[in-house]
């Protein structure tokens, strides 16, 4: 449909007149009528009776008058919602993090929402490893991860440095201790994440490195799961620190030194690279840039 000869019989009934409807919108009246006639064309119906002394409407033009009102409050409409939109007072951001770099983002989101409280925020708990592909496929906006993808189509920004903690129980027999060896870990049962990640890889390395027997006999699926089971002292764990702050701070856990396992965790923030991101993620990714000054 022709939105342009709708929004003219619009004028035209509003005005109830082709001369008047004319000098509102700027035009000759000879477009005007023109305009009518393309849209009673179009519709196969008259919607003016040009036999009437003053201007009437059949009972088509009605009709049809009453959708070009909705029409015209729809287009209203839209313009008012992409207003909210960049002004950030409307729309939504998907990101996804897995269960332990959703951490990063809580005191972001927190100063984000009191910037932009209209913003729907949805957080996916994603696979690491999928994160950079639904990026690239549209799926999501942002991703939390901490490694490098080492992908051109990826923008990857530190958001935060983290470091992995070496965590016990404040019973174990290390727990007053600043520090251990890595040798002194042999006879340790060490409780894992079964998730795979570079940084477990870089423990199992440094054990083999020093050739010292890595204990692994228990696997769990979270890492809420890992900080109960290390404090109730059924083992020790590699836990980036963040996830153990609170609990080594309180004194429900202990973080102890390993000299030989310093091993920082780079957390990123990824985007793509050729797309172009809503004004809510533009936003929120001034937002963390900002703090990271």
């Amino acid at each position: 449909m022709d939105i342009y000869a709708l929004r003219v019989f619009l004028t035209v009934a509003t005005e109830k007149s082709f001369s008047r409807a004319a000098e509102k919108l700027l035009r000759t009246q000879p477009a005007v009528s023109l305009a009518v006639q393309r849209l009673e064309n179009e519709l196969g119906e008259k919607l003016i009776d040009r036999s009437a002394k003053e201007l009437l409407l059949t009972d088509a033009g009605r009709i049809v008058l009453d959708y070009a009102r909705r029409f015209e409050n729809l287009e209203a409409d839209l313009a008012n919602a992409l207003k909210e939109l960049r002004d950030n007072s409307a729309g939504r951001l998907a990101i996804g993090a897995n269960e332990s770099t959703t951490l990063y983002l809580l005191q972001q989101i927190e100063q984000y929402r009191r910037l932009y409280p209209k913003v729907k925020v949805q957080v996916r708990r994603c696979l690491s490893s999928k994160i950079p592909a639904q990026l690239i496929d549209g799926d999501l906006e942002l991703g939390l991860v901490s490694y490098d993808p080492a992908d051109d189509r990826l923008v990857s920004a530190v958001i935060y440095t983290d470091h992995l903690a070496f965590i016990v129980s404040p019973e174990h027999r290390f727990a007053r201790r600043e520090s251990v060896a890595i040798a002194e870990l042999d006879m340790e049962t060490f409780i894992a994440h079964n998730v795979v990640s570079p940084y477990r890889e870089v423990v199992l390395r440094e054990f083999q490195r020093h050739k010292v027997p890595l204990n692994m006999d228990l696997e769990m699926p979270t890492v809420e799961s890992i900080r109960r089971m290390v404090q109730r002292n059924q083992g020790v764990a590699f836990l980036p620190r963040l996830c153990v702050e609170q609990e080594v701070e309180q004194g429900i856990l202990c973080e102890v030194e390993v000299p030989e396992l310093r091993v920082e965790r780079k957390i990123r923030l990824l985007y793509p690279a050729r797309r172009s991101l809503s004004h809510a993620a533009k936003a929120f990714l001034e937002l963390v840039r900002e703090r990271g000054q």
